[in-house]
């Protein structure tokens, strides 16, 4: 099923097509949680730690893989608004050959840069031994974790996120399946949580791909789509490139932010793992609302109807709004249950105090959150790549600085204060390219 997002009721529109996108983003949040949670369980804190910095690194690295395919996928948004079947299936190839190959080049990359990597983080040397063997394996999967994202960019730009939910689903299941064979079942430690979470890569990527062949054979690249064309190549590159800075460059801080706190200690590290794993539930909103935003906004702006990507504009940040809101409220009256659940047994009252109040000083900031989000959707639709990505820089700067002076005093509500100042700022700077650009879409109207 496609939806063509060019005409029909524009908030039930962006609420189906972002409401499958919610639930893969939850279901992700559970998928990285399952082998944070099992190590800890069945392995012990130390394991709970390891697999909180390794995902820290990991991150790093397939977010410059999901953002490449979020940028391809706003230009197969635009292709497929302006109904250019040919131009969507020669990107298509051009984006399947060049990030496969970066995406090999990467974990090539990425296994060469782990010992300085883990240094310079200065993570504890009883936590890096086992955070260096869990992400060996990691970098073995980035293939299948690049051909999962491309294919549901592919999915989503024709406005079908609900196959890609299902797909997760099934990847979850053989995860969590997998977790507690090779962690709890066959004790291979560490290694073996992330051997699960390869394997349920690949099985998510291969049921991506023979859906698209299936169901969207017209979409998918023939032979004489197989073409060398150095200007949609350089589009693909900018577009690719541009959003993946945006999204490396938020994991960068995180990387910075995340050496911050291994400076304070083993406690603050499993303190921050926990509520950092909470928050990012919450995040999978605004994620979702930006995701969703951006395609609407891409179709619109490929059909030439930019009077509707304005009006899509507008509904999606009052829903985005109101979310905000009420995560909020949900994060700091959970926050307590919550991190219960979360934390591995035999945590101290100090590790649960400081994610405690890591949480309810970060839900404070969430309606900045989520409006940015919003902008970056709708930049991202426009073609203005550029945009999120100089947003990112300067929020992940405020978010680092801060963090750094603050943490010796405050601990590590500092980096929650670090984190939504910077969102605050973002927002504030953003504004004004907004305004113009909606200036812009009402004179083309």
């Amino acid at each position: 099923m496609t939806a063509d997002l060019t005409q029909g009721p524009i908030r039930r529109q962006m609420v189906s097509l972002a409401l499958p996108l919610l639930a893969g983003n939850i279901l992700q949040q559970l998928y990285n949680t399952v082998d944070v949670t099992v190590a800890g369980r069945y392995v012990g804190e130390e394991a709970f730690a390891a697999v909180g910095v390794a995902g820290s690194v990991m991150n790093l690295f397939l977010f410059l893989i999901t953002g490449c395919c979020n940028g391809v996928g706003a230009l197969l948004s635009q292709s497929r608004g302006a109904g250019d079947a040919g131009a969507f299936r020669r990107e298509f190839f051009l984006a399947s050959a060049f990030g496969g190959g970066c995406s090999l080049a990467l974990a090539a990359l990425a296994a060469l840069a782990l010992p300085p990597l883990l240094t310079a983080l200065r993570t504890p040397p009883e936590i890096a031994a086992p955070a260096a063997v869990y992400l060996r394996v990691i970098f073995l999967g980035f293939l299948p974790a690049f051909a999962y994202q491309l294919g549901f960019a592919v999915l989503r730009s024709v406005g079908n996120t609900a196959a890609a939910l299902g797909f997760l689903m099934a990847s979850m299941a053989a995860n969590l399946a997998l977790d507690l064979l090779f962690v709890a079942g066959l004790h291979w430690g560490i290694a073996g949580a992330a051997w699960a979470t390869v394997l349920a890569q690949t099985l998510a990527a291969v049921c991506c791909q023979v859906y698209l062949r299936r169901r969207f054979s017209h979409l998918v690249f023939r032979r004489t789509d197989m073409g060398y064309d150095s200007r949609l190549l350089g589009r693909i590159v900018r577009f690719s490139l541009v959003s993946a800075l945006h999204m490396c460059s938020l994991y960068v801080g995180k990387l910075l932010v995340q050496g911050t706190v291994n400076g304070l200690g083993a406690g603050a590290i499993t303190a921050y793992t926990a509520a950092t794993r909470v928050e990012g539930f919450a995040n999978s909103f605004g994620d979702s609302g930006a995701a969703s935003m951006s395609v609407f906004t891409g179709q619109n702006t490929g059909a030439g109807d930019a009077r509707r990507s304005r009006a899509g504009f507008f509904t999606g940040e009052r829903l985005l709004a109101v979310l905000g809101l009420v995560m909020s409220a949900l994060m700091i009256a959970g926050a307590v249950p919550v991190l219960t659940l979360v934390l591995p047994e035999g945590s101290g009252e100090a590790v649960f105090s400081e994610a405690r109040g890591y949480l309810r000083l970060v839900a404070c900031f969430y309606l900045f959150n989520f409006l940015g989000s919003g902008m970056v959707g709708w930049f991202q639709g426009r073609g203005l790549v550029n945009l999120p990505a100089m947003g990112a820089a300067g929020h992940i700067t405020v978010r680092v600085v801060l963090s750094a002076l603050l943490a010796p005093r405050m601990g590590l509500p500092a980096v929650a204060l670090a984190t939504g100042l910077g969102w605050a700022g973002v927002v504030s700077v953003w504004s004004f390219p907004l305004r113009r650009d909606l200036r812009k879409a009402a004179s083309e109207s």
